[in-house]
């Protein structure tokens, strides 16, 4: 059997007509069997393919984010004669395109094959950032970024998605947590020192954009001709891995991809109280994320540094992102329904930032500078909050309407936070804090909703149906594109 060969009709007959209670399957003549030694390989496989893409897709999408505040500490606002709000509308049309693509972009994820559309997608951001480089005004900065709002609109959705095709529930949290933990900061904050340096006939913002929309360029390149669809379809895969890479995914009982889209699966999801919550807990704790994101540069600089010392110290907040998502999934992957908990204590941070940073003096630099890594505590729920819908969703059109729900609110939270941080109030931005402190303040109790609302349910579903452990006369649909409320032996984590 060749080691890097597609998977044969008969094992993808085998894949679609095996049963939960056997890990042997007889198709065509054609016998698979596997054991836990080769679950582990598989994984340590899909992980080394995979998780580069998932990694480095999301470290560039998120660099745009980052880099407008250091273009425009490197002379942009000035050079495009950017005035009053003008720089917090540059930051917030972005995502009034990502707004405008996000269902459009929904609805050509569940009929594409979603990893050529994300390679295309990200060809056009990448684009986009290099015409960034030619703007002379205001008008031009905002019309491309709205541009590449819209192209990046299926980014996280489909990170998301593929993430849950590939592992596990067990093991989504943490390579989610991976994945999200962009240090998109470090990166640019590398490429914006050395261009610092440098003496060039183009003006240092115009170079920055240059640079890194090339490097995105070149990887999405890759990823259109390198990154595997589906685990069915996996050429890196042999007919065995490809096998238990789905049959694995049997006890999660959330389906697999289809290229079908059901509109009943479109209002369940629109009705179920799990994908409001969930929503509305991302609107909160992404108000800091577009808030500090577009003006971190502004913030640091307000606390007395030189341009150069600002880029090198926004570098840390890469880190303390990184830290912090794989801080909060930790408990999860040890402990049962933490994920809620684990959400909820790492939004405490910034609460307590937004607190401490409008009462400590302006000659404290160092304990303002604290108070400023720490808010970048708001990304460790990130990966947690995530994996909820993701667990807690079966359904192909389901799963993917609840991604577009949850990210159409990261999408307005992040439209809003950039209003709140008024150019009028630099550098110490009072609104912008305090709407921090309130929406962080709902993320907690968003979260203690979740939780409770989610034990009911489980409890109610065990009254109705009996407890999973002790059904035998359940006809088995793990495979199958049901929702969660159509199969009767699923139950939530929280």
């Amino acid at each position: 059997m060749a080691s890097h060969s597609a998977p044969t009709d008969a094992a993808k007959e085998a894949i679609e007509t095996s049963k939960p209670d056997s890990v042997s399957v007889t198709a065509e003549n054609v016998r698979i069997d596997y054991d836990q030694d080769d679950v582990r390989k598989l994984v340590r496989k899909i992980d080394f393919r995979i998780m580069p893409y998932l990694w480095g897709y999301a470290v560039l999408s998120a660099v745009d984010k980052v880099i407008v505040s250091n273009a425009a500490l490197y002379g942009m606002i000035a050079d495009t004669n950017l005035q009053g709000q003008d720089y917090s509308w540059v930051g917030s049309i972005f995502y009034f395109g990502y707004l405008v693509a996000e269902f459009p972009s929904v609805h050509l994820m569940a009929k594409l094959s979603i990893g050529k559309f994300l390679a295309v997608m990200g060809m056009g951001w990448s684009i986009t950032t290099l015409l960034m480089a030619v703007t002379h005004n205001a008008a031009g900065l905002m019309a491309l970024r709205f541009v590449m709002g819209m192209m990046e609109a299926p980014a996280l959705p489909s990170l998301t998605l593929i993430t849950t095709m590939w592992y596990r529930k067990r093991e989504q949290p943490l390579r989610v947590a991976i994945w999200s933990s962009t240090v998109a900061s470090i990166y640019v904050g590398l490429v914006s020192y050395g261009i610092g340096h440098t003496t060039t006939g183009i003006a240092s913002w115009r170079l920055l954009f240059l640079v890194l929309g090339a490097i995105s360029l070149l990887f999405s390149v890759s990823m259109f001709f390198f990154f595997p669809d589906r685990p069915e379809t996996g050429r890196f895969l042999n007919e065995k891995e490809a096998y238990v890479a789905v049959q694995r995914k049997r006890e999660d009982n959330t389906g697999v991809t289809s290229t079908e889209f059901k509109w009943y699966q479109v209002i369940e999801a629109l009705t179920d109280w799990k994908s409001w919550v969930i929503a509305f807990f991302f609107f909160c704790m992404n108000v800091a994320n577009g808030g500090l994101n577009t003006f971190s540069a502004q913030i640091v600089s307000g606390f007395g540094f030189s341009k150069l010392n600002t880029v090198l110290l926004g570098m840390p907040t890469g880190v303390i992102q990184a830290v912090s998502s794989i801080l909060a999934a930790l408990p999860p992957r040890y402990w049962k329904d933490t994920r809620c908990l684990s959400a909820a204590v790492c939004c405490l941070f910034p609460l307590a930032c937004s607190i401490v940073i409008r009462k400590l003096p302006a000659s404290n630099q160092g304990g303002l500078l604290a108070a400023y890594y720490l808010f970048y505590f708001f990304w460790g729920p990130y990966a947690v909050a995530l994996s909820l819908p993701m667990a807690n969703t079966s359904g192909h059109t389901k799963k993917v309407v609840v991604n577009a729900m949850v990210f159409l609110a990261y999408c307005v939270a992040n439209i809003v936070a950039p209003q709140t941080f008024r150019a009028t109030e630099a550098p110490h931005y009072e609104t912008g804090y305090n709407t921090i402190l309130g929406v962080e303040s709902a993320a907690v109790a968003l979260m203690g909703m979740y939780y409770i609302g989610i034990k009911w349910e489980n409890k109610r579903r065990d009254r109705m149906y009996g407890v999973v452990a002790q059904m035998n006369d359940v006809e088995d649909h793990s495979l199958d594109d049901l929702t969660d409320k159509e199969k009767k032996d699923f139950r939530y984590v929280c």
